[in-house]
């Protein structure tokens, strides 16, 4: 199945990536990367209102569903840009409804409320015993926190409690330990599915502009006289991650659709969107790297970038592999013939 996007739709999407690559070209990124500081970007990304796509009116976005933040974490993804605030901040624009106030204020003045729930797995997973919710994405540059909490969710200023930040090899995410406790008898499957349905666009961005920049060596390197790509191995391997990338680009963006839709198996989708789009963009990770050589393990070299954004997408908000238990634990036996 091949998903066709509306027209409005593809003109945001040429519009952010148009955006990102005036704003935030490769060497801006680097340069936000080594400083640790990625408050310029964030500032201008919430002054000119990419921050609102996505959330409700109400809330103080400018509308828009799942889809179009499926688009904006896609062309994050392929440009290596600083997104944790941007996600865990969308992730807890729904719950902030009976809070519209807050999340108006959040959006306005980039004054970022982000989900205080542990980012290692999927967010709708029991919080364990403690006083600290550990691998708050985001964590370290939120102004509040949304803290699921009995019945409903409370507000905590970042000023009032203890952040621990923690190192992650990609350095464009970033998240700390957070002395807040979350317990709470909200059901959040929904929230666990928009964030396996963004976190795989991610993945799906990253593994377009891997694909492209492997593609782009390939042509520029020689053995044997001759251009590496013409090599049949190395067309093969290029091949394979242009399947994996197109066959993910339908499954996010239908996955999108289904959850935004409360679709009766919107959770399957989105844990096969979550599954399947990061495991692929993991592969074409390492694809790439091989087709580079040794230059591809390099500092130097933009590819870094984007395989350790694909190595951080595999792992973030759970496994390829707890989410192929929610597939197997949901889906019926079938006897055998």
């Amino acid at each position: 199945m091949r998903w066709t996007l509306t027209e409005d739709q593809e003109l945001f999407r040429d519009s952010f990536r148009g955006w990102l690559e005036r704003f935030a070209p490769v060497e801006k990124v680097r340069s936000w990367l080594d400083s640790g500081d990625p408050g310029e970007f964030e500032q201008r990304f919430a002054e000119e209102g990419w921050f609102g796509i996505g959330t409700a009116e109400e809330l103080g976005g400018q509308g828009g569903g799942l889809v179009e933040l499926a688009l904006a974490a896609e062309q994050l993804g392929r440009s290596a840009a600083p997104s944790s605030v941007w996600l865990a901040s969308v992730l807890a624009a729904p719950l902030l409804s009976r809070s519209p106030e807050i999340a108006a204020k959040s959006l306005a003045e980039g004054e970022f409320a982000v989900l205080a729930l542990d980012a290692s797995r999927p967010l709708d997973v029991e919080p364990g015993a403690g006083e600290t919710t550990r691998y708050v994405l985001g964590g370290d540059r939120a102004r509040r926190f949304v803290v699921p909490d009995g019945d409903g969710v409370r507000v905590a200023e970042a000023s009032d409690v203890d952040i621990t930040p923690r190192k992650l090899l990609d350095r464009s995410r970033s998240v700390a330990d957070v002395s807040l406790v979350a317990r709470s008898t909200v059901d959040l499957s929904p929230v666990a599915s928009r964030a396996a349905v963004l976190v795989a666009a991610d993945s799906l961005g990253a593994a377009e502009r891997m694909l492209e920049l492997a593609v782009e060596y390939s042509k520029q390197r020689h053995q044997f006289g001759v251009p590496i790509g013409s090599f049949q191995a190395v067309k093969h391997a290029a091949a394979q991650i242009l399947v994996d990338v197109e066959a993910a680009r339908s499954l996010v963006y239908y996955a999108a659709a289904s959850v935004e839709q409360g679709h009766e198996e919107c959770a399957l989708h989105a844990a096969a969107a979550k599954a399947q789009v990061c495991a692929a963009a993991e592969r074409a990770a390492d694809a790439a790297l091989t087709l580079h050589g040794a230059i591809g393990y390099t500092w130097e070299h933009d590819l870094q970038l984007f395989y350790k954004r694909a190595k951080l997408n595999n792992r973030l908000f759970g496994s390829p592999a707890v989410w192929n238990e929610r597939l197997a634990a949901a889906l019926p036996l079938v006897p055998a013939a």
